[in-house]
């Protein structure tokens, strides 16, 4: 019997319960140029690390309050399983600001429930679509992106230099048009 993931707006509970999860991922390959999409394309393994993005919940509550935003909460059994932020991007799309599945809620289906509340809020605010950055090295994110029927469409080789001089790591943009 699979799980029964539930979608709700994130409420106080969320800034303590956050601290509980695991968010890393294990990085053990990376997304290959020349990113012309509208899919991933060529990988190629490296030395597997984690990696952990850091996120600030305090943050993304605040965040979530302005008018043009949102914070949904994935529960599996009440405990908290992930997460989504969204707002309104400034071309009009609805951007994912951040998403994130707790480790013990993975391939439970989380990140599609979630992906699909993006849907129906972008859809609610009338917007044409969704678009989100991760990264190359993030290819399990990405190949879920591609599955969702998002379209690989950008690339920044840059963004990253400046906060991580020497990073390998590629900005991937992606859009799920409607």
């Amino acid at each position: 019997m699979s799980a029964i993931v539930i979608i709700e707006p994130a409420d106080t509970r969320f800034v303590r319960e956050f601290a509980g999860c695991d968010f890393s991922f294990e990085v053990a390959s990376e997304a290959l140029p020349p990113f012309t999409g509208p899919g991933l394309g060529a990988v190629a393994p490296v030395e597997a690390y984690t990696k952990a993005y850091e996120a600030d919940p305090e943050e993304l509550t605040d965040a979530s309050a302005e008018p043009d935003a949102a914070l949904f909460v994935a529960r599996i059994d009440g405990k908290l399983a992930g997460y989504i932020a969204l707002s309104k991007a400034w071309n009009g799309f609805a951007e994912v600001d951040d998403i994130a599945v707790d480790t013990d809620a993975r391939r439970a289906g989380v990140a599609k429930a979630l992906m699909d509340r993006a849907v129906s809020w972008a859809n609610e605010q009338g917007l044409p679509g969704i678009r989100l950055e991760t990264q190359s090295n993030n290819v399990g994110a990405c190949r879920f992106y591609e599955r969702y029927g998002f379209e690989l469409a950008g690339y920044d080789r840059h963004l990253y230099s400046a906060l991580t001089p020497g990073t390998r790591e590629i900005a991937l943009y992606w859009y799920f048009r409607f």
